[in-house]
């Protein structure tokens, strides 16, 4: 967004609380995401490629936890038809708020802009679904069940497009691309303090799991099937078919 600010919210030591998605981080969302997740940009453009093969006419197309409307926007810049619906949702009241006041008048009948906890939203006729790094913040025991809820939702034919940090059951492998993530975070130019008070924010509120247990997930959930399309480090998205 273009009033987005430098993200310096751990810039100074101090006790470290854990993280939340508030004012705060929605004033710099834009630029955090960007520095701290290597390919967000092609993931976001990706996504918009793939809602505009498969948003069928008619159809509903959800993303679900979309803080500033990043997926949401490259979903209606590259769906060609216009008979279908974007229901947008996140819990956090600071991200529906920026993301509303900066929507295109435009693009506002088609949008539903949503402030919800995930657990509470109905899927219904969807085409598309969206979980762009949202699944990681909640709680693993709740996991499935949304899973479940969204199978049941969507239409034969569509999809399920969920991105995630991911850990390694390889413990050397895991602590090297940890290693390497932080190396890409310095060359974004986050400090050391920044990252380690970040990192421990982030702790009991961003759980990673692996993409075997991810794809397994999936597979109980009743997609016929699933494979990752992108990686970089210890960040992954999957798209799964219904």
């Amino acid at each position: 967004m273009k009033d987005s600010k430098q993200d310096n919210i751990y810039a100074s030591e101090r006790p470290v609380q854990d993280f939340v998605f508030d004012d705060r981080v929605a004033a710099v969302f834009t630029d955090m995401i960007n520095r701290s997740v290597p390919g967000y940009a092609t993931i976001i453009s990706m996504i918009g490629m793939l809602a505009d093969r498969y948003c069928t006419p008619g159809s509903v197309v959800y993303d679900l936890g979309c803080s500033l409307g990043g997926a949401t926007l490259s979903m209606t810049h590259h769906i060609s038809h216009k008979d279908y619906r974007v229901v947008a949702v996140d819990n956090s009241e600071a991200m529906i708020t920026r993301f509303r006041a900066a929507l295109d008048p435009e693009k506002e009948d088609l949008i539903d802009l949503v402030c919800a906890d995930l657990a509470d939203i109905d899927i219904r006729n969807a085409s598309v679904v969206v979980l762009n790094f949202t699944l990681q913040f909640i709680p693993v025991e709740r996991r499935a069940a949304l899973l479940h809820k969204i199978h049941a939702g969507m239409n034969p034919g569509g999809i399920l497009i969920l991105s995630e940090k991911i850990r390694f059951a390889d413990a050397p492998l895991d602590e090297l691309l940890i290693d390497m993530y932080h190396q890409f975070k310095e060359k974004q130019g986050y400090s050391r303090l920044e990252i380690s008070q970040k990192r421990s924010a982030l702790e009991n509120v961003l759980i990673p799991e692996t993409l075997a247990v991810h794809k397994e997930r999936i597979r109980q959930a009743g997609f016929a099937s699933c494979d990752t399309w992108f990686q970089c480090f210890n960040f992954a998205s999957l798209i799964a078919f219904r």
